[in-house]
This record gives C-alpha cells, sequence and structure tokens, in this order.
C-alpha cells in the first residue's frame, strides 16, 4: 500500500511543474521566478533523490529525477534569460 502512495505522491508532485516548464520554455520569461529559491529547491530535491538511492525506494528515486530534471531545465532558463 505505501508503494502505491509513494507512486501517487510522486506523479502528482513531479507533475505539478510540468505547466511552469512549458510557461518557460515557450515564453522564455523567467522575470519572476527566483533563481535562488530553484537553487535550493534542486538541492533539496536531489537530496531526496540520494536519499531515495539509499534506501531503495524506486517512487521516490524517479519521482525526485523527474523533478530534478525540469528544476534544471528552469535554472538553465533563468541563467540564459535573466
Amino acid at each position: 500500500m505505501s508503494f502505491y502512495i509513494g507512486i501517487i505522491a510522486g506523479i502528482l508532485c513531479t507533475i505539478s511543474f510540468i505547466p511552469q516548464v512549458y510557461v518557460v520554455i515557450k515564453t522564455r520569461n523567467t522575470k519572476d521566478l527566483s533563481l535562488t529559491t530553484f537553487t535550493i529547491f534542486a538541492i533539496g530535491v536531489f537530496l531526496w533523490f540520494i536519499y531515495g538511492l539509499l534506501i531503495h525506494e524506486m517512487p521516490v528515486i524517479i519521482a525526485n529525477l523527474a523533478t530534478l530534471v525540469m528544476i534544471i531545465i528552469i535554472i538553465i532558463m533563468k541563467i540564459k534569460h535573466g
């Protein structure tokens, strides 16, 4: 049961970033996004990913890896387009 709760939580948290990534890629507008916030968040998500590896929990690993990729895209766009 806990595995499925983890899967659902991971899917919901991960897909919540898709609209933001889409808008950033489409408009290249990152003016209102905080680089500091996204950098700190990326570090936290990276640590959750490492934690998932350490405890061998695929829902934690996959969700945080997917979220980290999207956060990195946002950070790159923020640096590139200010």
